[in-house]
């Protein structure tokens, strides 16, 4: 009698295992692809801001100073008269740190495309003609309009560039500016000095801040007397502290939406819970890399409530990012220190260790490590 062989196939119980089995081990894969993924992330992250660091010393090699967060032109000034909205105590201030280095950073044929002798609203550095009182949407010379991807970091989510920047200065269009993740830092908020028993006052003491000698507060905003910025060449022997304890760039990354611990916030809430004027949907100002007003003090968070993020307290980094270190890394952020290295700082780093390393001249003995 011959035998009849049969091929045995896989049951349906077989195959649910086996199933079973392969989603067990993507699931378990798949965090460590995100966990590599997000390392990649934050290594091109710190790629970036080495190239700051490095662009900050280029500069320092050829003029023996580097510039502060920002320079205001005297009113005057010679190129004063052909600005007509010079009177605008804003239209006095020129390129943010970041455009004064972008010579030093490869972008050396948009950064010709400006006058670095004017402000940044004159209407050299803007759209031709900017000034027939009809809105246009423009761009400062040079393609800005496009994001410089050496000021992004690409852990961040994906946001809108920066609209409607102009017409809240009160000027007479609209103007598109690109945004950045990384800014310089001016001292310490109030709020945060108090933290470490500091007088309760805002210093402009980092390694990037300056402030007219003599000038007392940030009101004085025309006049020769008094000027907030007016001594952009600062040199490495002035940060006493030492450049390797001292900060000059941190991420500040999601601007030019608001981010509360993570979650992004509808409507840019305040204390109070007073939207500002220039917040449409969550969207806020200072958050692009030709602004000089993208450097921050940073302030001392409480980090309870996000109904009122500003609430004082002593927490600092990945609570709020008006005006403070932030990024979506998840423990920390990164920071360029005044040698040029990028460091990693951890969100529990002691308050008192962190002011110390954002002041130049504080003289004292704490490090990073501690």
């Amino acid at each position: 009698m011959n035998r009849i062989s049969r091929r045995r196939g896989f049951t349906l119980v077989e195959l649910l295992v086996v199933i079973a089995i392969i989603g067990i081990l993507v699931g378990l894969l798949l965090p460590a692809v995100q966990a590599a993924r997000e390392a990649a992330r934050r290594m091109s992250c710190g790629n970036n801001m080495k190239q700051l660091g490095l662009a900050l010393h280029n500069h320092e090699s050829t003029y023996k100073w580097v510039p502060t967060w920002a320079t205001k032109f005297r009113p005057n000034d010679p190129y004063a008269s052909t600005n007509p909205l010079w009177g605008n105590a804003d239209s006095r201030f020129g390129f943010g740190v970041l455009g004064m280095l972008l010579p030093y950073m490869e972008g050396n044929n948009v950064a010709q495309s400006f006058d670095y002798r004017r402000g940044l609203f004159d209407p050299r550095n803007l759209p031709n003609p900017p000034f027939n009182g009809t809105p246009v949407v423009g761009q400062v010379p040079g393609a800005v309009l496009s994001s410089n991807p050496t000021f992004i970091c690409p852990s961040t989510p994906t946001l809108p560039t920066e609209s409607d920047y102009a017409v809240n200065f009160g000027l007479p269009f609209q103007l598109i500016l690109p945004r950045t993740d990384y800014v310089a830092l001016r001292g310490l908020d109030s709020t945060l000095a108090s933290c470490v028993g500091l007088p309760a006052t805002t210093t402009q003491n980092s390694m990037l801040g300056a402030s007219d000698v003599g000038c007392s507060g940030s009101t004085a905003l025309t006049g020769d007397t008094c000027e907030i910025i007016v001594n952009p060449r600062r040199r490495f022997a002035s940060v006493t502290d030492g450049l390797s304890n001292t900060f000059c760039f941190v991420e500040l990354a999601g601007k030019q939406r608001r981010f509360f611990n993570g979650v992004a916030i509808p409507g840019g809430f305040e204390p109070g819970g007073i939207v500002p004027p220039n917040t449409v949907g969550g969207l806020t100002l200072n958050s692009s890399w030709v602004d000089w007003n993208s450097a921050r003090h940073p302030r001392g968070l409480s980090g309870v409530n996000r109904l009122l993020p500003n609430d004082p307290g002593c927490s600092v980094i990945n609570i709020y990012n008006e005006n403070n270190p932030y990024s979506f890394h998840g423990a920390g952020v990164q920071v360029v220190r005044g040698d040029g290295s990028v460091t990693f700082v951890n969100s529990t780093i002691a308050t008192n260790v962190f002011t110390a390393l954002v002041t130049r001249d504080g003289s004292e003995t704490l490090n990073i490590q501690e």
